[in-house]
């Protein structure tokens, strides 16, 4: 992905790959610029998802959060998984040393599921960007016991930065 020609001037350059942790540094891509309207700091937000998804992994190198539209998603999601319909948030693990992968999220989306939910959208948008980073470390939800193991692992996240389980109150 390519880094955001967007950026305010000044803005990030004194530290635009913050470590997440010692091991991962997070690149995050405004394409759509109304993010930073409905999620105040949604670049910091997403470094520390990452950072309190991966903590204890062992996970070393570079994640790229892309913050888009839900027509960038729709795009994606049909060229990488043959749905057309735009989804809240997709993860490609990376193949290269150093690069853990790709985590790309819908504003419309994720703001509508929010709703719905009657949750926080800033708290359902870190809850969303923890959930792509441990799909980038090979955690997956296909079969139950799969699933209840990324929940545990997004429940210890939230709970590293003090927000609700998200799972707390599903049914």
């Amino acid at each position: 992905m390519e880094p955001d020609s967007s950026r305010p001037e000044g803005e990030g350059l004194e530290d635009p790959l913050q470590p997440a942790s010692p091991e991962v540094l997070v690149d995050v891509v405004v394409e759509n610029p109304a993010w930073r309207r409905f999620v105040p700091r949604a670049e910091v937000l997403a470094r520390r998802a990452v950072a309190a998804a991966l903590a204890g992994s062992g996970a070393e190198g570079l994640v790229t959060v892309l913050l888009a539209d839900d027509r960038a998603l729709k795009r994606l999601n049909g060229e990488h998984r043959g749905k057309e319909k735009p989804t809240n948030v997709l993860s490609f693990p990376g193949g290269a040393p150093g690069y853990l992968g790709d985590i790309a999220l819908a504003l419309g989306v994720v703001r509508r599921e929010a709703e719905a939910g009657g949750k926080a959208l800033a708290a359902h948008f870190v809850h969303l960007v923890a959930h792509g980073a441990l799909h980038l470390i090979g955690h997956d939800h296909l079969a139950a016991g799969e699933a209840r193991r990324m929940e545990r692992a997004e429940a210890r996240a939230m709970h590293r930065l003090r927000l609700p389980n998200p799972w707390r109150h599903a049914a």
